[in-house]
């Protein structure tokens, strides 16, 4: 068995070598359990063997395999039925983040139900509003300020 290395990169994100396969896939952004687990799978890598041990080769099958989604299931991959080409994508690292942030601005340009309430910075899920979400607005009465005023007036 080759020596472990002790940082590995995958699909651009710097991973512990030390980590097992299955929990140290999970460290990239769009790759959940569900997910490393069937990249496990399908690529019949034991679970519990160090990331750091793998082969640039193995390495190189796991990117591909995130990259093409041959052979894995649609209920595992995060974006099905795609708005704009209609197919199954499974999105990670900053594509992920990108998709999501043009997903909203498309609903606050539609101004539909759940873009204005983004754009309002209001809860989008039915939550409720009576509440919670109050952080950050002026709401009652802040006693520190109050005290510091009467004793910085009481010296004038």
């Amino acid at each position: 068995m080759s020596e472990i290395k002790q940082i590995i990169r995958i699909l651009n994100t710097d991973i512990d070598g030390n980590k097992p396969i299955y929990m140290a896939l999970k460290k990239v952004k769009g790759i959940g359990f569900n997910f490393a687990n069937v990249i496990c799978n399908v690529l019949e890598l034991d679970k519990k063997r160090k990331i750091g041990s793998l082969l640039p080769e193995e390495i190189q099958k796991i990117e591909n395999l995130v990259n093409s989604r041959k052979g894995l299931p649609s209920w595992v991959l995060n974006r099905r039925k795609d708005n704009d080409t209609g197919e199954d994508l499974h999105l990670t690292t900053s594509k992920l983040k990108l998709t999501h942030e043009f997903d909203i601005k498309g609903l606050k340009k539609i101004k539909s139900f759940r873009g204005l309430r983004h754009a309002w910075n209001l809860p989008v899920r039915g939550q409720r509003t009576r509440d919670h979400f109050r952080r950050g607005k002026a709401v009652g009465v802040q006693k520190k300020k109050i005290q510091q005023a009467k004793k910085g007036g009481g010296k004038k």
